[in-house]
């Protein structure tokens, strides 16, 4: 069953956050994205193998597959982008990944597949028009891949904030945003961990959090479990902006030989 995030008739933002099934344990949950501007479609990190014929079924409710346009991958992970192959070869649609990435993830395409369908986003960013609105990939570097980006939608303003935000939760619990700061602070214990491990060092994030504010942003929606609005924001960045993780963390303890 597809959330609706935004629907004002001719733009909409939908996720799906059901396609990997809880009968599937060793996989962890992940939503995917369609954006559909006056006709023309977009996936955000569409996900592999196991959602590609869910995902397929779900969204030509909303789009045909001929009208996909493109696909957005904020980084390389199979569970952002391992059903390349099968994606180029059913539709006309492009991927735009970080350059960093945009000779690595032909290695999930038989031979000459993906030749003239990859677009390299540069570490500054781009903005691509989709039908009447423009979505943006921001710098997100780091967080957590070396060559990272979110999206950004013009006419939602929502962020698509990939890792960043993410939770570790049930698909079944995500049913509504998480939208006041005690809620955020109730769900910190699905998120902080992760966080933690994920997320390279506090630097950047303090860099990202510094980006974002200066934004305008009505949804923070990451790949993973529930999405936040209103209070939760400013609450998740306050938390965010301050938090220790990956490197931070990390002593020489971690780096010892035992046989």
């Amino acid at each position: 069953m597809a959330i609706e995030l935004y629907n004002d008739g001719k733009h909409i933002c939908l996720m799906f956050n059901d396609l990997v099934t809880d009968d599937v344990e060793e996989a962890v949950q992940a939503n995917q994205f369609l954006i559909v501007s006056n006709g023309e479609g977009t996936l955000i990190d569409p996900s592999g193998n196991i959602t590609y014929n869910p995902l397929t079924l779900a969204m030509t409710k909303y789009l045909q597959k001929k009208d996909l346009k493109y696909l957005f991958a904020s980084h390389q992970d199979p569970d952002i982008i391992g059903a390349l192959d099968k994606w180029l070869f059913s539709t006309q649609c492009k991927l735009y990944v970080s350059n960093l990435w945009s000779r690595f993830v032909p290695h999930f395409c038989n031979l000459n597949r993906a030749d003239g369908r990859i677009i390299g986003i540069p570490d500054e960013g781009t903005g691509v028009q989709l039908g009447a609105s423009t979505l943006y990939a921001i710098p997100a570097h780091f967080l957590h891949a070396e060559g990272n980006f979110q999206f950004y939608d013009r006419t939602s303003k929502i962020l698509f904030t990939g890792d960043m935000g993410a939770s570790l939760v049930e698909a079944k619990t995500i049913t509504k945003p998480i939208a006041t700061k005690d809620e955020f602070y109730d769900q910190l214990h699905t998120m902080s961990g992760f966080h933690k491990r994920y997320m390279v060092s506090n630097k950047v994030c303090r860099f990202w959090v510094n980006m974002v504010r200066n934004m305008e942003v009505s949804m923070l929606v990451p790949q993973h479990g529930r999405y936040m609005v209103g209070e939760a924001i400013p609450a998740f960045l306050d938390w965010i902006e301050n938090l220790q993780c990956g490197i931070d963390l990390f002593t020489q303890e971690h780096y010892r030989f035992r046989p």
